[in-house]
């Protein structure tokens, strides 16, 4: 298959879609001219809602639901749906917390939250690769977090996670550079969503941030939606922080 040109349209999947982070990326994605297609797990009807309000803006969109950690299940889906269009742009964005102080963790709390980050990134990418590499063109980026790259209390399990993400796209991007495909991972700090709005008070926000504030979830889209374009392709193997100027 020849590399499509410009104007072609691209197919984009973010897993996690229908989050906050998710659902931002969806529609920077939607606004850059991509078929967006938005997955969930346990939130399938919020994903068909997003999909929906994108199709009525004129964007190309659908939902799609499957567990990232049921393996087979989710390279069934997946290689249904490469069948019919090769997924040239990837976002990784599935995650969970299941936070605890690693001396109190147990052990399904490690393995559920290294299930969806890290397991969940093969799951998912594995069966989208060889159509991908097909097309000669793609982008594959990784939503990770600043707990990936300094740590953070309580989030031993999650930190362990994301840094693996680190080390897998660096190692992806090498693999992949030859064929016209990039592989990044972005690591957000404190973003102001449903889920930490009662997690971190402004206090705590302005002790940590050196910006004094959190950064929005546009803000993250706007970084993905960037690296997912053709202006980046030579940016590939790169962990790239948005976090408000915090080490």
């Amino acid at each position: 298959m020849n590399k499509p040109g410009k104007a072609a349209l691209k197919t984009a999947l973010v897993t996690g879609g229908s989050g906050a982070i998710g659902s931002a990326i969806c529609r920077a994605l939607a606004a850059q001219g991509l078929k967006v297609i938005v997955h969930a797990n346990n939130r399938f009807e919020e994903a068909q809602r997003l999909a929906a309000q994108l199709q009525a803006g004129g964007a190309a969109a659908q939902a799609i639901a499957f567990d990232v950690t049921d393996r087979d299940a989710t390279a069934r889906v997946l290689t249904e749906l490469a069948e019919q269009e090769p997924v040239q742009v990837l976002i990784n964005n599935a995650g969970v917390h299941a936070d605890a102080p690693l001396a109190g963790m147990t052990g399904e709390q490690w393995d559920r939250v290294i299930d969806v980050s890290l397991n969940g990134f093969y799951n998912v990418t594995h069966p989208l690769l060889l159509p991908m590499i097909r097309t000669r063109w793609g982008r594959i980026i990784n939503v990770s977090s600043v707990a990936g790259v300094i740590g953070n209390r309580g989030q031993v399990n999650y930190a362990a996670a994301k840094a693996g993400l680190h080390g897998a796209t660096m190692a992806l991007s090498l693999e992949l550079a030859s064929r016209g495909i990039t592989v990044n991972a972005i690591a957000p700090g404190i973003i102001a969503s449903p889920a930490t709005e009662n997690v971190f008070a402004q206090e705590a926000v302005e002790a940590l941030v050196p910006m004094k504030r959190a950064g929005t979830t546009e803000e993250v889209a706007a970084l993905v939606a960037f690296l997912a374009s053709e202006q980046a392709g030579y940016i590939s193997g790169q962990v790239i922080s948005i976090n408000g100027g915090m080490a």
